[in-house]
């Protein structure tokens, strides 16, 4: 399926949240994921269904200032 990732249309396999991380080889800690203008608690990517054309926004935490 079709999904936006931080304005960038993507080809996925994954069916959830967390499949999709596990799929980007996003960290395990510092990520902040929203999906449709909703930031996503990470307690709720497993059973956080995607759909065709969802509009993703991933957001990593970097240090410095």
């Amino acid at each position: 399926m079709k999904v936006s990732i931080n304005n960038k249309e993507v080809e996925t396999d994954a069916v959830t949240l967390l499949q999709l991380t596990t799929e980007l080889s996003l960290p395990a800690q510092g990520v902040a994921v929203a999906a449709n203008n909703r930031m996503i608690p990470r307690t709720e990517w497993a059973d956080y269904a995607l759909s065709e054309g969802i509009s993703i926004v991933i957001i990593k935490a970097a240090c410095g200032g």
